[in-house]
């Protein structure tokens, strides 16, 4: 193989590189989950009037699903050509994608203007949504994982995830202040439009930031050793990164499948369905549950490194292992602390059950990475990531405003998570620990053939 693993780049530069994966997954989740909190507070009222309450909520919250149901094909098309053309080029395209659909979110007519057609423009743009999500996250945490050094990958990996919490953070942020300072019928009317509108602005840094960075070191090298590869070998025909991916890492995928079940489902139950829950069966104000979530989320944010860090000093398995369990145990304490009504309380189970599905989702960017080869790592780490989304988060506020309305009971809701976190369970227990391993010889280690074969014994590659 090519001589050795690439050079860490200059301690300048990681920093920079960090800051522009982070500022752009803030912005798509900002997106994302803005989408997911308006759905749950005011999109039933705006798209869905003729409904009840409930059956507006659940139709809402159909349209914050088909969202997911784009992110595999954002997998696929995102990986197939940032394993081929570089992990920067898809990134920003990404961005542009998702800050236009929502900035066009922004400016929608309602139901009360153009009838039926609204509804069928907002799933549009939410399908917009989901295509350029699922193509930024393999990217974003691919281009800082491929840059830094195996014995910190954990902790700088883990800075694109906190982009979620952030952009969790910041969409709640401004929906909270919004709701305090404006009337329910004002905020009906069109204040809601505010928050979608500004992401047009946000893109405007997030490209101005991530267009100064440089493609990863790690991709440049194995892209040139494949291009020489072909240069000498004319009759060679390179594979699909998908083919090539599907058959040399399927276990892989399957794994990053499971591992993300218990993630994906905490998540959404306690971001955005606890926003339905705590107002309807709780009694709880609108501005108080967004601002548990709001604290909660800062919580996430400052744990997710913590988390990142312990991973590389202990492995990625029995962190994320112990968040797969904790966030199992905690579910039933979880919605008795929201029962009672008082906003101390459900601070505590929102941020007790933020933290610990930081404990997953801190050493998942690393875990992911270092299980594919480069030339199909972004891929295979989409794929197994955005697929997995759709029987995860997808449905997750879905079944458990269905259960509520069908059983008016947390305990299905509580056992629905659990279940979720069994399989999480057992896939990263059938894992191999990844923490060691070098990104630029996975491909090698795994004995994984050529994308471009040869004739004779069959080079090897990444």
């Amino acid at each position: 193989m090519a001589s050795g693993t690439p050079a860490p780049p200059p301690p300048a530069s990681l920093p920079r590189i960090v800051a522009a994966s982070l500022i752009g997954t803030t912005i798509e989740w900002y997106d994302f989950f803005l989408y997911g909190s308006a759905a749950a507070l005011v999109f039933n009222k705006l798209f869905f009037p003729d409904s009840d309450p409930l059956v507006g909520t659940l139709l809402s919250f159909l349209t914050y699903a088909v969202g997911f149901a784009a992110r595999p094909l954002g997998a696929l098309v995102f990986g197939h050509y940032g394993d081929r053309l570089g992990r920067k080029k898809l990134l920003v395209l990404s961005l542009v994608l998702m800050g236009g659909a929502t900035f066009a979110i922004g400016l929608l007519p309602t139901h009360a203007s153009v009838g039926a057609a609204a509804p069928v423009l907002l799933t549009a743009l939410r399908l917009v949504q989901g295509f350029a999500l699922g193509g930024e996250w393999g990217g974003a945490v691919l281009l800082v994982s491929e840059h830094g050094d195996a014995r910190r990958r954990g902790f700088w990996a883990s800075w694109p995830q906190t982009g979620a919490p952030a952009g969790q953070l910041l969409a709640t942020g401004v929906l909270s202040l919004l709701t305090a300072v404006l009337s329910d019928d004002a905020f009906g009317s069109w204040g809601w439009r505010i928050p979608f509108l500004l992401s047009g602005v946000l893109v405007a840094v997030g490209l101005w930031i991530r267009l100064s960075v440089d493609e990863s070191p790690v991709f440049r090298e194995a892209l040139e050793r494949a291009e020489a590869r072909k240069a000498a070998r004319a009759e060679g025909v390179e594979k699909l990164p998908l083919v090539s991916v599907l058959r040399h890492h399927w276990r892989d995928i399957l794994v990053a499948m499971g591992a993300r079940m218990a993630e994906n489902i905490s998540y959404y139950v306690i971001t955005a369905f606890i926003l339905v829950y705590a107002t309807t069966s709780a009694g709880v104000s609108r501005q108080t549950a967004l601002n548990a979530v709001l604290i909660g989320s800062a919580v996430h944010f400052a744990v997710i490194p913590a988390w990142g860090a312990l991973s590389d000093r202990v492995g990625r398995r029995p962190v994320y292992l112990l968040g797969a369990a904790g966030i199992g145990l905690w579910m039933f304490p979880f919605f008795s602390l929201v029962d009672t009504g008082t906003f101390a309380n459900l601070v505590l189970a929102v941020t007790v059950g933020l933290v610990l599905h930081g404990a997953m989702y801190a050493p998942q960017a690393a875990f992911f990475s270092e299980m594919f080869a480069t030339r199909m790592r972004y891929s295979g780490a989409s794929i197994g990531a955005q697929f997995a989304s759709v029987a995860a988060g997808a449905p997750a506020p879905l079944i458990a405003t269905a259960l509520l309305s069908d059983y008016d009971s947390s305990t299905p809701i509580a056992l629905y998570v659990i279940a979720a976190a069994l399989v999480t369970l057992v896939a990263v227990g059938a894992a191999k620990e990844t923490r060691h391993r070098d990104l630029a010889e996975v491909g090698d280690a795994a004995g994984i053939e050529a994308a471009v074969p040869s004739p004779a014994a069959g080079a090897r590659t990444l």
